[in-house]
């Protein structure tokens, strides 16, 4: 059963230029590449960041273990986010709708992801 409210956001989160569904399940899937390869590019600067910290820690024995903390913390995240996804992606389950509510689902939350590992470059310490 499909909620209006849901498929109308859908369709207003999809740029004007894509017309066709199989055009707007393309631009969500490259809406999402981008994100994630921005997530990547946070992740990587967030991770050595990590083990920056570790590296300077000597205080607790080795260090606090930041970058195994951050690394596992991510890995946790990747999985939560894909099968977030596939849930919200069910509202249109074995539409062809499910594809772009999957992608936008992921764009949203690697946009998220990448915010926060952001905020773990704690520069005012």
């Amino acid at each position: 059963m499909i909620r209006y409210p849901a498929l109308i956001a859908l369709l207003l989160a999809t740029p004007a230029i894509a017309q066709t569904e199989a055009q707007m399940n393309q631009t969500a899937g490259r809406q999402y590449q981008a994100a994630d390869a921005a997530m990547t590019r946070q992740w990587q600067r967030t991770y050595a960041y990590m083990k920056g910290r570790d590296a300077q820690d000597r205080s607790r024995g080795g260090g606090f273990g930041y970058a195994a903390a951050t690394l596992a913390s991510q890995r946790a995240w990747l999985q939560f986010r894909d099968t977030q996804c596939v849930i919200e992606g069910g509202e249109f389950a074995g539409g062809s709708m499910q594809p772009m509510a999957q992608a936008q689902c992921k764009t949203r939350l690697t946009r998220e992801r990448t915010s926060q590992l952001a905020k773990l470059l704690w520069t005012n310490r």
